[in-house]
């Protein structure tokens, strides 16, 4: 299956009804899932430091108007925080990034994503563990968006 038709199938199974897709053919196995996964969000003035990266990044505004952004996982993937084992990340907590950074990969089928910052700011906190398996629109990265 080529990469832009599992990005249809992918797409066509977010707008369906459906709440799970498992395709097993051979070598190739997929499984989608729109059930719901709790997941801890770090409090307010609390950031946590967690070792991730992603490879494709989008970041929306948080409902608060304190010009915070979220980094958000573009697709179902496993997210990597640094290049290579032993390597330091790509982002820390309290690092200011420009727009156009890498923070992170997120590996699909064997294919890595670059994750990529859309602002100027400073990282609050790292919503993710480096090796963790990611939604699409998870929140990767919490930025403070710089003035």
């Amino acid at each position: 299956m080529q990469f832009d038709e599992l990005q249809k199938l992918i797409h066509e199974f977010e707008q369906s009804s459906a709440r799970e897709l498992k395709i097993d053919d051979h070598d190739f196995h997929l499984y989608l899932s729109k059930n719901q996964q709790s997941i801890q969000q770090p409090t307010a003035g609390a950031p946590t430091v967690n070792n991730q990266t992603g490879s494709t990044t989008s970041a929306t505004a948080d409902t608060a108007s304190d010009n915070r952004h979220q980094i958000k996982a573009p697709l179902v993937g496993t997210v990597y925080l640094q290049a290579k084992p032993k390597q330091p990340p790509y982002v820390t907590v309290g690092q200011h990034i420009h727009k156009g950074d890498i923070v992170c990969v997120v590996e699909a089928m064997k294919m890595m994503t670059e994750i990529k910052s859309d602002v100027d700011g400073v990282v609050t906190s790292i919503d993710v563990d480096n090796g963790e398996l990611v939604e699409c629109d998870q929140s990767l990265f919490t930025i403070t968006e710089a003035k």
